[in-house]
């Protein structure tokens, strides 16, 4: 599991024909202390995620298959839940809850 922060959106002029109509959000990738860890990326949104949201992230063949109806898209990193309440406890470990919504992900 991967945490991030939506920091933005991105736009392609020209994608695979398999990915028109999915959103590109640029996210930031988090530690467990939310902490930044590493360079902006660029992940498709299937859970209408905002600018400024904390995120669950998954990445290659798992990105892919979080797709609604295609399975076979050239994406490496989606975003897949919404995070509404993160408790870090004091060992390191943390415990999150997503909140029900009309996704058919949550």
């Amino acid at each position: 599991m991967l945490l991030g922060r939506v920091r933005g959106t991105a736009v392609a002029s020209i994608k695979a024909p398999e990915m028109a109509g999915m959103k590109l959000l640029v996210v930031e990738p988090l530690n467990r202390r939310l902490e930044p860890a590493g360079p902006l990326q660029v992940a498709v949104d299937v859970v209408q995620a905002g600018p400024g949201d904390l995120c669950v992230m998954v990445r290659s063949r798992e990105a892919a298959l979080a797709m609604d109806i295609h399975k076979f898209v050239p994406v490496d990193l989606a975003l897949v839940g919404i995070v509404d309440e993160l408790t870090v406890r004091p060992d390191g470990e943390f415990d999150f809850t997503l909140k029900a919504g009309d996704s058919r992900y949550t």
